[in-house]
């Protein structure tokens, strides 16, 4: 069991058995009050309180044997390291792919590390995350603000399961994550999309229907390759996208690291063999995710540049895509990338009565109810669907 000590005053015992209070050789230098006890680890530990906080040395006494018989002691010297070296410590052992990691250490750098860095652990309350949160409104859209808060509150529960310290701040009741403001999607008419796709070069159009018809993302249908088309059984094959990581381009997983199949209609499968026969599929290699490896896999990939390599999106965007856009009379903006091509397959599929989890399920999302939410406001009323069903039965 642990005890306090004031350390100003020192107990005499006198023959007889008389006890006297005195002062120390301490007396009114530094902290009066020493908390003494035995950690789990069998460890002696102490922390010490100022002149007239008796009364707070003996709660943190008495809170430090509770927690202690409960299990849920924290060493409060764990907490000292400071948020810096313990983020670098996690960023290092974390598991990612390593286009996430790159974005991740970018993140964490740049927008955690100027305003936590510094502080350690233990000092962290809900207070300062609040004040960060709201240091960052207007300087940064709300969605890239929850996904920095998302990295803060993983970094401090991995402190937390570390014991490092005891409770993570971010889950404080006062402390509300930042929400990203839902978009509803608006997708593009066909002629839209059929206008954008003739104002692309020949070579590069039958992306447009793979995105439209079969609601790739842009990466994977630079990855398409050509032992990835299935036209006899009507399916495509997505195992793999071009991205690029530390600048250079590398092959690797599907987004949320799923290979899927989807149905390949019978126009798109025209379309790509017309494609293949016009334009000779190239082999390419790239490094399988980690851009400075030596390895190379080879793939004989259906779109190449007219430099006979891999397609980087920022000079395809740039180059090609937004061109075209304006050309079809639609301004360019975040929500006109190739990604709209994908709200468009999705507003088909739902406007033909295809279900929630058939379209998760080719469009690559993990989960349905992301796929609900998105794309909820765009299912066909069901209202006279269900008076017509009900009539049925009961005629």
């Amino acid at each position: 069991m642990g005890h306090v000590e004031d350390r100003w005053f020192k107990v005499i015992r006198h023959p007889g058995g008389r006890k006297e209070r005195v002062k120390s050789d301490l007396f009114g230098k530094g902290m009066r009050y020493r908390v003494r006890y035995i950690g789990p680890d069998g460890r002696e530990r102490s922390q010490s309180f100022p002149d007239r906080a008796k009364r707070d040395a003996d709660a943190f006494l008495v809170s430090t044997e509770t927690d202690k018989l409960r299990g849920s002691y924290v060493d409060p010297s764990a907490g000292r390291i400071t948020f810096a070296e313990y983020a670098e410590s996690w960023l290092r052992t974390r598991s990612f792919d390593e286009s996430t990691r790159e974005s991740t250490e970018f993140r964490v750098r740049k927008h955690l590390l100027p305003f936590f860095g510094s502080r350690q652990l233990a000092s962290i309350k809900p207070g300062h995350i609040r004040e960060w949160d709201a240091g960052m409104v207007g300087k940064l859209a709300p969605a890239t603000r929850a996904v920095i808060f998302a990295h803060l509150r993983t970094i401090l529960g991995a402190a937390v399961d570390d014991e490092r310290i005891a409770r993570n701040p971010c889950s404080a009741a006062s402390v509300k994550p930042p929400r990203p403001a839902q978009r509803r999607v608006v997708p593009w008419r066909a002629d839209e999309v059929s206008a954008i796709r003739g104002g692309l070069a020949e070579r590069y159009r039958p992306m447009v229907d793979l995105g439209a018809g079969c609601g790739m993302r842009q990466g994977e249908i630079f990855g398409l390759g050509v032992d990835d088309i299935d036209l006899d059984s009507g399916w495509v094959h997505i195992v793999r996208q071009v991205k690029v990581v530390r600048s250079r381009l590398v092959f690797g997983l599907p987004k949320n690291d799923r290979d899927r199949r989807v149905p390949l209609p019978d126009s798109v499968a025209q379309s790509l063999k017309e494609h293949t026969e016009k334009y000779d599929p190239l082999s390419i290699a790239l490094p399988w995710e980690e851009p400075f490896s030596d390895e190379r896999m080879t793939v004989p990939l259906l779109f190449t540049t007219t430099r006979r390599g891999a397609i980087k999106r920022a000079t395809f965007d740039d180059k090609n895509w937004r061109p075209a856009v304006r050309a079809a009379g639609i301004v360019p903006t975040r929500a006109t990338g190739m990604h709209a091509l994908r709200h468009f397959y999705a507003s088909a599929l739902l406007d033909a009565g295809e279900s929630i989890k058939a379209l998760a399920s080719y469009l690559g999302h993990s989960d349905p109810g992301f796929t609900l939410r998105v794309y909820t406001h765009l299912m066909p009323a069901s209202e006279e669907r269900t008076r017509m069903t009900i009539d049925r039965l009961f005629r």
